[in-house]
């Protein structure tokens, strides 16, 4: 979670800079700074190590489908 929060915040800057009229070397900068950020984050997050139970079955956890025990009228 540290790398989504760090890309958050620069790109998050990179926009305040933006409106703000920064110079454009300075937000350009950022800017590739938060493109190998969005990149660096997208690795990381696809190659950390976390398993869980949860399968597409269980679609959401807080509106589980399929296995509620409700039946559906058709009418």
């Amino acid at each position: 979670m540290f790398w989504v929060a760090t890309t958050t915040i620069v790109l998050i800057i990179l926009t305040i800079m933006a409106s703000m009229g920064f110079p454009f070397n300075w937000v350009f900068y950022v800017t590739v700074i938060g493109q190998f950020l969005v990149v660096y984050m997208v690795y990381k997050v696809l190659t950390d190590n976390y398993e869980t139970d949860k399968t597409f079955e269980d679609f959401y956890e807080d509106h589980p489908i399929g296995r509620t025990g409700m039946v559906r009228e058709n009418g």
